[in-house]
C-alpha cells in the first residue's frame, strides 16, 4: 500500500488527474462506443423499432446493474479513505462485504425481472409494435445482469486501489467483444433482437470474469478472503448510505426514462422514442470525457480527505471542473459542427434524419458546464458525506427533470422533452456550485504550521 500512499497522497495533482482520469474516460468511451455500435447495428440491420426497443431495455439493465455500481462507488469511498487513513483491515472488509451483497441483490433482481418481464418492459415504453422486439432483447440480456452488476461493483474498487488501466481494461473487453458478435449473431446468423441479446449478455458475462480473475491474481493489493464475506453492519450501513446515491440516482434515471417514453409516445410515437435513443446513445459516449474526470477525482479527492490534506482536495476539485469544462466546450462545438452527419451513421429513415439534429442541439445546449454538477455531487461521495451528495446527485435527473419532461410537452409537444434537459443542467449546476463553495470555506480550511 506503500506505493499507492506515496501517488494519491503526493504526486502532482495535474498529473495524478490525469494517470485516473484517461483510463476511466478510455474506459467509459469504448464502452458507450460498443452501445452506438449495438444501436448502429440494429437500426440498419432490424430496423427503426429496434432502436426504440434497446431504448426501453437498457435502462431496466442498468436498474439492476446499478446496485452494483452503488455498492462498488460507496465501498471504493470508504476503502479509500481507510487506506489514506491507513486502516488496511477495514479496507479488506469492506470489499468483502461489497461481493456478498452484490451477488445476492443481483440475483434477487433478476428473478423479479424474470417473473414480471411484461409488466415491466410497458412500464418502461415498451408499447405497440416494440413490445415483441423489446422481449426478445430482454429475454436474453437480463441473464448477463448479474455479471454486469459485479463488473459494476468491481471497477470503481479496482480505481480506488490505484489501478485505473485495469478497469479501462475491465471496460473495453467487453466493448470489443460485443461489437464482434453483434456482426456474427445478427448480421451472419440473422437471430435479430435475440442475437443482439446474448452478443449483449455475453460481453456483460466476460467483463465480471475478468474483474474476477483480477481479484484473484497478483495484481490486486485487495484479496477475496470468504471470512470477509459475513456482513458486517457498521460496514453494509455506510455501503449502502454511500452507494445509496448512485442506486437512487439510477432508480431516479429509471423513473425519468419512464416518463420521458411516456412523453415521447404521447405526443411524438414510436418514432420520438427512437430519436431518444439516438440521442441517449450520442450523450453516453460525447460525455465519456467529462465523466472520466469526475470518476478520476474520486479515488484521489477520497485518498487525500482519508490523509486530512486539506489544500490538496482543494486543488483536485478545482482543476477537475477546470478540465472538465474545457472538454465540455470542446464536446458542444462538436455537434454543433457534426450534428447531421452523427445521425446518418445510426440510420438512413428520412424522419430521424430530418427531426434528430435540432433535438439533439437542444439537449446538448449548456454541455460545457455539466463538470460542475458531476464533481460537487462527487466530492460529497469521497468525504462519506451521503445526504448532500445524494441531494446533489439527484437534482438533474430526480428533482428538475422528471417534473419538466412530464409537464413542458403538454404545453410544448415534444419540443417541450428536449428543452427540459438544458434547463434541468442549468438549475441543478447553479445549486451544486453554491453547496459545493459553501462547503469548501467550511470544512476544507487550510491550517498553517
Amino acid at each position: 500500500m506503500a506505493k499507492l500512499a506515496n501517488e494519491l497522497g503526493t504526486e502532482k495533482i495535474g498529473k495524478l488527474l490525469i494517470k485516473q482520469a484517461v483510463p476511466a474516460t478510455i474506459g467509459i468511451l469504448v464502452m458507450s462506443l460498443n452501445m452506438i455500435v449495438d444501436t448502429i447495428f440494429v437500426g440498419q440491420w432490424i430496423g427503426v423499432l429496434a432502436i426504440a426497443a434497446i431504448t426501453v431495455v437498457l435502462p431496466i439493465a442498468f436498474l439492476i446493474s446499478s446496485i452494483g455500481m452503488g455498492i462498488g462507488i460507496g465501498g471504493s469511498s470508504i476503502i479509500s479513505r481507510a487506506l489514506g487513513a491507513d486502516k488496511t483491515e477495514k479496507a479488506f472488509l469492506t470489499f468483502g462485504n461489497q461481493i456478498c451483497l452484490t451477488l445476492i441483490l443481483a440475483i434477487i433482481f433478476v428473478l423479479l425481472g424474470n417473473f414480471f418481464s411484461v409488466p415491466i418492459l410497458n412500464l418502461f415504453g415498451a408499447k405497440g409494435d416494440i413490445l415483441p422486439i423489446a422481449s426478445d432483447y430482454f429475454a436474453v440480456v437480463i441473464y448477463g445482469v448479474p455479471f454486469l452488476a459485479f463488473a459494476m461493483m468491481g471497477n470503481p474498487v479496482i480505481r480506488a486501489e490505484g489501478k485505473p488501466k485495469f478497469a479501462m481494461y475491465a471496460m473495453m473487453i467487453p466493448a470489443v467483444l460485443n461489437i464482434i458478435l453483434d456482426v456474427i449473431f445478427i448480421k451472419f446468423f440473422d437471430w435479430g433482437m435475440t442475437g443482439a441479446g446474448l452478443a449483449t449478455s455475453i460481453s456483460y458475462a466476460s467483463c465480471g470474469l475478468y474483474i474476477l480473475y483480477f481479484f484473484l491474481s497478483s495484481k490486486s493489493e485487495l484479496k477475496i478472503l470468504p471470512k470477509n464475506f459475513k456482513l458486517d453492519f457498521k460496514i453494509v450501513r455506510e455501503i449502502i448510505a454511500l452507494g445509496g446515491v448512485t442506486i437512487v440516482r439510477q432508480g431516479a434515471i429509471s423513473v425519468l426514462m419512464i416518463v420521458l417514453n411516456y412523453s415521447l409516445f404521447t405526443y411524438g410515437g414510436e418514432i420520438s422514442i427512437s430519436i431518444f435513443g439516438i440521442i441517449n446513445r450520442v450523450m453516453m459516449f460525447a460525455l465519456s470525457p467529462v465523466l472520466g474526470v469526475s470518476q478520476g477525482f474520486l479515488p484521489v479527492a477520497g485518498f487525500n480527505i482519508g490523509a486530512n490534506k486539506n489544500e490538496r482536495v482543494k486543488e483536485i476539485i478545482k482543476k477537475s471542473i477546470y478540465f472538465g469544462s474545457i472538454l465540455g466546450t470542446v464536446i458542444f462545438i462538436g455537434i454543433v459542427i457534426f450534428k447531421e452527419q452523427i445521425i446518418w451513421v445510426f440510420t438512413n429513415d428520412e424522419t430521424l434524419l430530418s427531426e434528430t439534429p435540432n433535438a439533439m442541439l437542444i439537449v446538448f445546449l449548456v454541455t460545457p458546464i455539466v463538470t460542475m454538477q458531476l464533481i460537487g455531487s462527487a466530492y460529497f461521495q469521497a468525504a462519506g458525506k451521503a445526504f448532500p451528495a445524494l441531494i446533489l446527485t439527484l437534482l438533474k435527473q430526480g428533482i428538475f427533470l422528471i417534473p419538466l419532461a412530464y409537464i413542458l410537452p403538454k404545453y410544448y409537444g415534444v419540443a417541450g422533452v428536449w428543452w427540459s434537459f438544458p434547463i434541468a443542467d442549468i438549475l441543478s449546476t447553479i445549486i451544486t456550485v453554491l453547496v459545493l463553495r459553501d462547503e469548501v470555506k467550511k470544512n476544507l480550511k487550510v491550517v498553517s504550521g
